[in-house]
């Protein structure tokens, strides 16, 4: 099962509104433009614009399944504050002293710079289920990182 967060579904349904909305009806029409200039075999302009719409309707497909299909979560109703779940902002600690903050979220909000992260990665995975004060071990190409989970919050 898929999960989503609000904002997540939120700026999935942006997408899918001004594909539907606003680029497939400009794309369409440049095609139409260009179908009427004549030879289609040769016109790039046409072939161009076919095959931008078969990308555009593939992503539209995409987006109507994904969010039929996903479960809306908010993590402010989570009931189990104790623990990390989907939804939950993490504050971590590092080995000297620093500290970062991370969201779990699913894998189609995915931010690493923003700080949002899928709760489908080894990462994510890998704080799922853990309570303040715990280690969590990160394997990276650098080497292991120890992480100690220093904050939880559902907002």
């Amino acid at each position: 099962m898929a999960y989503i967060t609000r904002a997540g579904a939120e700026r999935l349904h942006q997408e899918l509104l001004r594909l539907l909305n606003e680029e497939r009806p400009k794309v369409t029409a440049e095609v139409s433009a260009a179908a009427a200039q004549g030879d289609r075999s040769e016109n790039a302009e046409y072939i161009y614009g076919k095959k931008r719409l078969r990308e555009i309707d593939r992503r539209l497909r995409f987006l109507k399944k994904r969010l039929d299909e996903a479960t809306v979560v908010v993590p402010s109703e989570q009931k189990d504050r104790s623990k990390i779940y989907f939804g939950a902002t993490i504050t971590l600690e590092d080995e000297d002293g620093d500290r970062s903050s991370y969201q779990i979220v699913g894998p189609d909000e995915t931010d690493a710079k923003g700080g949002r992260i899928s709760v489908d990665s080894p990462f994510g995975r890998a704080l799922l289920g853990k309570k303040v004060g715990e280690v969590v071990t990160v394997n990276r190409p650098l080497g292991e990182l120890e992480l100690t989970v220093v904050g939880i919050q559902y907002v």
